[in-house]
């Protein structure tokens, strides 16, 4: 009798201590989502943050940040949701994760990918336009210098310019290693667009004026869903390699292609231990890419806001949606659409 006491006041207080370690979800308190810039991210952090409210009752808002700072409030738990984190790419996150205090939940959207891009045109011309080949040869990274006028610099002629990320993005600071790595910096030009609408208004300008153009870009996003473009080869993935791209003070980093891509939902430890029916959805989104991507086409050709685009999304697409979540959830969500 006094071993089962004794064994019923362990489990007692073991109990006692997970509780005061998770709280109970509040509904008065508005979960913070990052206030991610680049299209995809903001359209999936609306979608996320309206099936959060209306089919469970947890208000929330968005905090702003790029990147970097938003990977390092949420390992403090300033923000809680971060709606669509590329898992694994940054010293910070990699380093939060490790700590148990950042954690990545799903496998949001397969099939994402990153590189270097040049459009179709460039390398196979384009009859219909009037646009001959410019650089019938690029296929790779490697075959990059001897290309450098075809991508020139009005503000350096005698370099190619590359459009990088904004600041404050990790692919930023992958880019610019890159650079180095592959023996770019005598060549090209590192070109930081202030923002992402900012690359992609470059982008698409130079499309429509059928000019060459050499920069980063990533799927999903409008952009792969409306112009034809080409992925330029990189070396294959080195993991080792890929530490020194990601380390923005590494003096010689070593060239490799991006880490293959995993988009989860990044979330913190609180948050992680307070909302298991939360976790428990975020864990099942699935976001078709192709939809994706033509989703994210339309958002930008008609310029619509990510909320309406979302709500839109969730009327019309229940198929992808309602698998996410309990029945009661996803009728609630409907009837509130």
């Amino acid at each position: 009798m006094k071993s089962i006491k004794t064994l019923l006041g362990g489990s007692l207080l073991a109990l006692s201590l997970l509780a005061q370690q998770a709280p109970a979800a509040d509904k008065a308190t508005p979960i913070h989502f990052g206030d991610i810039t680049w299209e995809s991210g903001s359209l999936i952090t609306e979608v996320l943050r309206l099936i959060v409210e209306k089919g469970y009752g947890y208000p929330t808002d968005t905090l702003p940040g790029s990147t970097v700072s938003l990977e390092a409030a949420l390992a403090k738990n300033d923000i809680q949701v971060i709606g669509e984190e590329w898992a694994g790419r940054s010293p910070a996150w990699v380093k939060a994760q490790a700590e148990g205090k950042v954690f990545g939940l799903g496998d949001i959207v397969k099939n994402a990918t990153e590189g270097w891009w040049v459009p179709e045109y460039v390398v196979k011309g384009d009859p219909e336009r009037g646009i001959k080949a410019m650089a019938p040869e690029l296929k790779s990274v490697d075959d990059l210098p001897k290309y450098k006028d075809v991508f020139r610099d009005p503000e350096q002629p005698d370099h190619g310019r590359f459009l990088n990320s904004p600041s404050g993005w990790t692919s930023e600071i992958v880019n610019s290693q890159k650079l180095k790595a592959y023996k770019l910096t005598d060549s090209y030009t590192n070109f930081r667009t202030g923002s992402g609408a900012a690359l992609d208004a470059e982008v698409t300008s130079a499309v429509r004026r059928g000019q060459p153009v050499l920069f980063y870009y990533w799927s999903p996003t409008p952009l792969l869903g409306r112009f034809k473009l080409i992925k330029l080869d990189e070396p294959p993935f080195d993991a080792e390699a890929w530490k020194t791209l990601a380390d923005a003070s590494n003096p010689n980093p070593r060239p490799t292609r991006s880490m293959p891509a995993q988009l989860t939902i990044g979330v913190s430890q609180p948050f992680k231990a307070q909302y298991p029916d939360l976790v428990g959805f975020f864990e099942k989104v699935d976001i078709p890419i192709d939809l994706l991507n033509k989703t994210l086409a339309g958002m930008s050709e008609k310029h619509l806001e990510p909320k309406a685009v979302a709500e839109t999304f969730l009327r019309e697409q229940p198929q992808v949606w309602k698998p996410w979540v309990p029945a009661e959830v996803a009728d609630k969500v409907s009837k509130a659409l």
